[in-house]
């Protein structure tokens, strides 16, 4: 939310946060409603842009199995399975 510009920032906290209603913000800012709907329009797009990268890295790195890494580990798994049989 701190990497919004402030326009968008402002109506975001505002109606996401704060739970104003869009005539409450347009008041409260002195602009016009459809100002705020389209700022909050845009700063929610901002945002999900924004968590989509972040979750694509974090993601990425949290199940990267993958070519020979894969194979080193599925190989390992089953000769400790072998090992334990019984």
């Amino acid at each position: 939310i701190d990497e919004l510009p402030d326009a968008f920032r402002t109506v975001f906290v505002l109606r996401a946060l704060e739970e104003f209603s869009v005539e409450e913000t347009a008041a409260a800012l002195g602009i016009p409603e459809a100002t705020v709907r389209s700022r909050f329009f845009r700063a929610r797009g901002l945002l999900r842009e924004a968590l989509s990268k972040e979750i694509d890295l974090a993601y990425g790195d949290a199940f990267a199995f993958a070519g020979a890494r894969c194979d080193r580990i599925v190989a390992g798994v089953m000769a400790k399975l072998d090992e334990n049989e019984i």
